[in-house]
């Protein structure tokens, strides 16, 4: 035995016989688990164990007897027999089934395995865009990709002649085509979506002018899930996509206004802006976020009610909403510590010939809570949740 394995073992077609029946037989080995799996409960557990041990001795008894075969060594006749009988078994039709239906299987789960593996960055950036958007549809191209292929493998194992059936398919398809216009346009328009990197899994948009908007979910050639803040998911065809708003790409911006009525000084309302927009560049809880200092543009408004004044804050996109909230609180309480008053609603009746003005006020409290604000510790921290869009939550 030893002679003729030496020579059979240095041809290369032995070694590509070997491989491919070895992976065949893991195929078929894992497709016994899973069967067994399946029929689990409906058997006595004790019996689970020793059924997995049966089977995969099983499988590995048969794997030797074909690479006996397989190799051509007649010196172990027990072997070379039984591994020529199943070869002959897995030329027939319901061998070449299972074999096609087996690593099928294996394709499909590999695939997940595979992609499972690429996980992104924890940190928000285009890379982690991109690299969540294209595992999801790489994985599921790639899986269509087996079920035709395992489809067509079968057909040409039941004796169907699949190049044939393929031509007709294809004619079918083409007239499905004339009928199915907007899924083409779906497709197309997700093609380009992807290609273009015009926004992926963990972006913020807002679809054709802000009708719908949300955290984008899940991207593939056909369709755009967003997730809403209120839970709600939409479902949107790529090729009902006209328009989109991204506010999370490259970088945002944070609008910081506050408004102070016509009594106050405009001066020192302006330097409190300053001062507030300064603190919080400065602090190293924030910093990070910031890639610009602050742009303290002045007096941007003037309102009935009273005086806007406006700061723009570039920051890493997704932490605008975080750095607003922080700043909304810090403005209010710096502007009560200078004694600036932000404006309510004023109106003027006229009762007669002579206007009565009617202002809205409270009465002084005799301890006034603004005093023992701390402006620089936050009693709630600042979360990265993004805030809704306009009529979002409506």
């Amino acid at each position: 035995m030893l002679a003729e394995l030496s020579v059979q073992i240095v041809k290369p077609q032995v070694w590509v016989g070997l491989a491919l029946t070895a992976v065949a037989a893991y195929a078929i080995y894992r497709f016994g688990r899973l069967l067994i799996r399946l029929l689990e409960p409906h058997m006595p557990r004790r019996l689970v164990a020793p059924l997995n041990w049966v089977w995969g001795l099983g499988v590995a008894l048969s794997w030797l007897a074909v690479a006996t075969y397989v190799a051509y060594l007649p010196s172990v006749p027990l072997l070379f027999e039984l591994g020529r009988d199943i070869a002959a078994g897995f030329r027939h039709t319901a061998g070449q089934l299972v074999v096609v239906v087996a690593l099928a299987m294996i394709a499909w789960h590999l695939i997940g395995a595979l992609t499972g593996r690429i996980v992104p960055a924890e940190e928000f950036s285009r890379r982690t865009v991109r690299v969540q958007t294209l595992k999801g549809v790489v994985e599921s191209t790639l899986r269509v990709v087996v079920v035709i292929i395992g489809l067509i493998a079968a057909l040409q194992a039941l004796g169907l002649n699949a190049t044939s059936l393929l031509a007709g398919v294809s004619v079918l398809g083409l007239a499905v085509g004339f009928g199915a216009q907007s899924l083409i346009k779906d497709v197309f328009n997700g093609f380009f979506i992807l290609l273009e990197d015009q926004y992926g899994v963990g972006d913020v948009i807002s679809v054709n002018n802000g009708l719908l908007s949300g955290n984008v979910e899940r991207v593939n050639l056909r369709v755009t899930a967003l997730r809403a803040l209120d839970g709600t998911v939409h479902i949107i065809p790529n090729g009902q996509i006209l328009t989109v708003s991204v506010s999370s790409k490259d970088w945002s911006r944070v609008v910081a206004t506050v408004d102070v009525t016509y009594a106050a000084s405009i001066d020192d309302a302006l330097r409190v802006l300053e001062a507030v927009s300064t603190e919080i560049y400065e602090e190293e809880e924030w910093k990070g976020f910031f890639l610009e200092a602050p742009e303290v543009q002045g007096v941007t408004r003037l309102a009935p009610d009273g005086v806007t004044l406006r700061a723009l804050f570039k920051v890493q996109p997704k932490s605008q909403y975080a750095i607003g909230r922080e700043f909304n609180r810090r403005i209010k309480i710096a502007m009560d510590e200078a004694g600036i008053e932000i404006p309510f609603p004023q109106r003027s009746l006229n009762f007669g010939g002579g206007p009565i003005e009617i202002k809205l006020t409270r009465e002084d409290l005799k301890s006034d809570p603004r005093a023992t604000q701390d402006r620089q510790h936050a009693p709630v921290q600042p979360v990265q949740t993004r805030d809704p869009e306009e009529d979002e939550t409506s």
